[in-house]
């Protein structure tokens, strides 16, 4: 009898399917968004380019810092359905807002909203994934959820540039962008989730219980949190492909080429990590990545740039699923969302810190300081990994 239930386990049952469709419409439509959204604020609305940085550091801090909370909640009452539906509900609702905008601060309350969703969705959305499937292929689920989010990142900057083709009415797009969003929920609506018994609250987690949480986890979060303060904006790898001669639609389509490089390698380096464990992957992932930084830092041709855009994909799928997957089997069982609020809170607001570093180092020293500071993280970062043991107990 055994034997017939292991044969029927799969990473692909009808929970991970619908989830991996769920955020496949959702990136359609926020990345449709991702080439148009400067021109619309710099063009439509006269905004400055300091106002794009602070609509983006507000927006990012305010999911980064909801992440925890939402975790820790949907651990608390044992649901995860109701943070997901809502979640993506808001960030739909969050496109026709920005198309309707008139000012800058307009902008600001509807990419706020949008952000808000994402932080109250993330961490419920992963931990519902982890438990639809077994310990031992939750890197594959993982792996299969990351290709259809990324697959999603892909084709909504292609659909941008096939708008801007036929029409040059920006905030028409806002509304089409809706369309896939909605469609996002739907889908949610018919996610079918377990039932978990609640037990009694206990008197050390009355709020995220920080200090019961597992050593082990800890010292991950730490790790990561110091990848995370080198590992600036991608933004600035786009700056540096525009700032060499290559044409915006040529940028654009190279993003677009990492994020499928991304979403095919993210299955198999998923499965991988099951298999060989996830430390392994992680620091390929992070040796990648510093040699990828090292690249940009003296590239000078578009066949540089295509390259390191291709591999930087390799660094995403081995890192990004993974890294949730490694988080969740250091966590106690019952912790599965706060464990990946905690780490999306820690990296998201180091990665604020980690773009103005990388900001500065460009102004004052030139684009190869701020590359091989994010290099430099990223080795330091393996190195710690590799010395640690992270078996339970730890």
């Amino acid at each position: 009898m055994s034997q017939e239930i292991n044969k029927k386990e799969t990473a692909l049952n009808p929970t991970v399917k619908r989830l991996g469709f769920i955020s496949f419409l959702a990136d359609v439509s926020s990345e449709m968004l991702y080439p148009i959204t400067p021109i619309f604020l710099t063009t439509v609305l006269g905004a400055s380019v300091t106002s794009l940085g602070i609509i983006e550091g507000t927006a990012e801090a305010t999911a980064s810092l909801l992440k925890t909370y939402s975790g820790f909640w949907s651990d608390r009452i044992r649901k995860r359905k109701v943070f997901v539906w809502v979640g993506y509900l808001l960030a739909a609702l969050a496109k026709p807002l920005t198309g309707l905008s008139q000012s800058w601060t307009h902008v600001l309350g509807a990419r706020s909203f949008d952000r808000v969703g994402k932080g109250l969705r993330t961490a419920p959305r992963d931990a519902l994934l982890a438990e639809s499937v077994p310990e031992n292929l939750r890197g594959a689920a993982f792996g299969w959820h990351r290709m259809m989010d990324t697959l999603g990142a892909a084709i909504g900057p292609l659909l941008a540039i096939l708008y801007l083709q036929y029409s040059s009415n920006l905030r028409l797009i806002y509304y089409l962008a809706f369309i896939p969003g909605l469609l996002a929920v739907f889908v949610a609506l018919t996610i079918k989730e377990k039932r978990h018994e609640l037990p009694p609250p206990s008197k050390h987690e009355k709020w995220a219980g920080f200090s019961t949480l597992p050593s082990r986890f800890k010292y991950y979060l730490f790790s990561w949190t110091i990848f995370s303060l080198t590992n600036s904006s991608d933004v600035f790898l786009l700056l540096k492909t525009k700032l060499s001669g290559i044409s915006l639609t040529d940028t654009i389509l190279m993003y677009c080429f990492y994020n499928l490089v991304y979403a095919l390698a993210s299955p198999s380096l998923g499965k991988l990590s099951d298999k060989i464990g996830r430390k392994s992957v992680l620091v390929f992932g992070l040796v990648v990545f510093s040699l990828v930084y090292v690249g940009f830092a003296f590239a000078s041709v578009p066949l540089h740039f295509w390259g390191l855009f291709g591999i930087y994909g390799l660094f995403m799928a081995a890192t990004e699923g993974v890294g949730k997957a490694f988080a969740i089997d250091l966590m106690d069982k019952d912790k599965k969302a706060t464990a990946v609020g905690y780490l999306g809170t820690f990296t998201g607001i180091a990665t604020l810190f980690a773009s103005a570093a990388a900001g500065f180092l460009w102004d004052h020293y030139g684009p190869v300081a701020t590359f091989l500071y994010g290099a430099g993280g990223a080795l330091i970062v393996s190195g710690i990994l590799l010395t640690r043991n992270w078996s339970r107990g730890t």
